[in-house]
């Protein structure tokens, strides 16, 4: 059997993580994740996926603030493992620690990298409009996503896409693909390939600021941007003069000479409003400040000024 320390957090890395103690030809010594975190209004201490999975398998579960120079670093070097493993784990690993592997450190990353190296790869690939995504196994540097590739595979990204959506086919994904790569890599019958530095993009934890939709953008952009920030962190836009939270939109074909944010046209059950070039975009779902997730219908009840030629979206 060969050995692995598997170092991920989110739902993402569960599947991947599950993969590997269902495998017979691999034995989980331990788990690295994040420290549990407060959750919600009522700041619930919770474990994160991770932890949960790696209990319900009765493994070592090690949870480091900062991994580096960490007793439980010093744990994984002394346990001697194989493999390293990680799928978004979301710390650097210093290089004592990528060296502690017998035969080597690999990452599961949700990207064809080299684009999109970073913290939010599948966000920025549905926000940019890309036609698809995909998956990276890649050995582990020092450097941020930037070593050499063993394998991809890609995945389209339809119009019905959301970063939730995508992480769920991504997480599948990188879980076949890992156990396709692995038996080739312990082996050694695997040629990897350096990443083309002339093509490598980045993907850096979304700020608050990039929340914010510009209507400025198109219908057709700012729906993606809208998908891309859906389930979390969700975009945001002050809308007659309320910041409100929009979860889901439809760009529509029909055109307009109205400003940008402009209401196009409301009923009883829509609201169109003007987006950038000549464009048109519905809103459907949103959530005022301080107020439940609600239907264009129950918001439309509450907001009756919002009538055709208003300006509905104002910037702070």
């Amino acid at each position: 059997m060969t050995s692995v320390v598997f170092m991920g957090t989110p739902q993402f890395s569960v599947p991947i993580l599950e993969s590997l103690i269902a495998d017979p030809a691999y034995k989980v010594l331990a788990v690295v994740t994040q420290p549990d975190r407060k959750v919600g209004r009522k700041h619930v201490l919770t474990a994160p996926p991770v932890k949960k999975a790696a209990m319900n398998h009765d493994i070592e579960i090690l949870q480091p603030e900062k991994i580096n120079h960490s007793e439980e670093m010093q744990r994984v070097i002394e346990l001697q493992p194989d493999l390293i493993v990680t799928a978004a784990f979301g710390q650097f690993l210093p290089t004592k620690l990528l060296a502690a592997a017998k035969i080597a450190a690999v990452n599961v990353h949700a990207s064809l990298l080299p684009k999109y190296r970073g913290g939010a790869p599948v966000h920025y690939a549905i926000i940019n409009g890309d036609a698809q995504t995909g998956v990276s196994i890649i050995y582990m540097v020092k450097k941020m996503d930037a070593g050499d590739i063993l394998s991809q595979r890609a995945i389209p990204i339809t119009t019905d896409d959301d970063t939730g959506t995508m992480f769920d086919k991504l997480s599948v994904l990188g879980r076949d693909l890992l156990l396709e790569t692995l038996p080739n890599l312990v082996a050694g019958n695997i040629q990897a390939t350096p990443q083309d530095e002339t093509k490598v993009t980045f993907s850096p934890n979304i700020s608050s600021e990039e929340e914010s939709l510009d209507f400025h953008q198109t219908a057709q952009q700012i729906d993606c941007k809208i998908r891309g920030l859906r389930p979390f962190p969700i975009a945001n836009v002050v809308l007659d003069g309320i910041r409100t939270k929009i979860i889901a939109a439809t760009p529509l074909t029909e055109t307009t000479d109205m400003a940008p944010g402009m209401v196009v046209r409301a009923g009883k059950h829509e609201l169109v409003l003007a987006a950038g070039k000549n464009t048109t975009i519905s809103l459907q779902q949103l959530k005022p400040a301080g107020k439940p997730q609600m239907t264009i219908t129950d918001y439309l009840n509450g907001h009756q000024n919002l009538t055709q030629g208003v300006q509905a979206i104002t910037y702070e």
